[in-house]
């Protein structure tokens, strides 16, 4: 039985769902919204870890589950966390066994993984997906992998901003962090307005012209797509008026290994991994999805990465 925890109605976990049923896998939704009506109970006597999780007054024994699909909005922003909260309710009710059930849970999740006491299979682990937390840091780890990265420049200075963009005369910028942030240009007005970044570093990139390629490593398997727009951040497109399309492609045999070297690295069997190819063929990273919204790339292309989720969690991919 695989368990998928998190918010039934979002795509990417009614798809899992779906697929699931589609291949005959036994599942098991955990809502999140459902928390604090959930029961967790486990015992580790120094050697073995027993326990069980009580979900709408079923019980399931840690051992019945072979594979766990975690895709949790923050707790505390649950609608029905946040309207107790709201109503002033103190910390002893719903809301505080909700956020009690969470944290335990993905402490439950971090040390069954670190001790291997329980063989679930896992997309993906709290700590796995902290690398999202800071782009340079996961940039030096694209490098491992061997895949190429663009000329990079995180910066708070002004002055070398401007050095750089003189030396790549294009350039884009965006966040440092998970946040997620429109890539945008550096050109024109913003370019007077760079004094603004003595208070925060901002990551700049040299602007590679090429096609964008996204790709969802999904344990031993892999869904890459071809966009074509004329976007410079194809996921804001429409905010502009501009169109987007996209279809299943290819990797050279190089970079498929090398993306599956870095989900391995990541230890996130599960990531959304953005590409571009220049005209001559080259392909390079720009950064590393540890919980990506796969379904939009899926409803528009027909891969079927939900079954790939789902064949990963059962231990059915060969």
């Amino acid at each position: 039985m695989i368990l998928l925890w998190g918010v039934p109605t979002e795509s990417p976990m009614a798809l899992v769902a779906e697929a699931a049923e589609r291949l005959a896998v036994p599942y098991t939704l955990l809502s999140q919204r459902e928390a604090a009506h959930t029961g967790l109970r486990y015992s580790f006597d120094g050697k073995s870890l027993q326990g069980e999780l009580e979900i709408r007054g079923r019980r399931f024994d840690f051992g019945e589950i072979d594979g766990l699909y975690l895709r949790c909005m923050e707790p505390a922003l649950l609608p029905e966390n946040r309207q107790l909260a709201g109503a002033g309710m103190d910390e002893t009710g719903a809301r505080a066994r909700s956020l009690g059930f969470h944290a335990a849970l993905f402490e439950l999740i971090e040390l069954v993984e670190l001790g291997g006491l329980l063989p679930w299979r896992v997309m993906n682990r709290s700590a796995a997906m902290a690398s999202n937390l800071s782009k340079p840091y996961q940039m030096q780890r694209i490098m491992e992998s061997g895949l190429r990265v663009p000329e990079t420049l995180v910066s708070n200075s002004p002055e070398a901003v401007r050095r750089f963009l003189a030396s790549r005369r294009r350039l884009i910028y965006k966040s440092i962090s998970s946040v997620r942030s429109i890539v945008q240009e550096l050109a024109g007005p913003r370019v007077g307005e760079l004094e603004r970044i003595r208070a925060l570093p901002v990551q700049f990139q040299e602007l590679l012209v090429g096609t964008e390629i996204r790709v969802h490593v999904a344990g031993e398997e892999i869904f890459a797509a071809e966009i074509s727009t004329t976007a410079l951040d194809y996921r804001y497109a429409g905010r502009d008026g501009q169109a987007v399309a996209m279809q299943a492609c290819e990797l050279p045999g190089p970079v498929r290994e090398q993306c599956f070297q870095l989900s391995r690295s990541l230890q996130l069997p599960l990531c959304g991994i953005d590409l571009k190819r220049t005209p001559e063929g080259s392909h390079y990273c720009f950064e590393v999805n540890p919980s990506p919204g796969y379904s939009y790339f899926q409803e528009n292309t027909g891969q079927d990465i939900a079954g790939g989720i789902v064949r990963y969690l059962a231990g059915l991919q060969t």
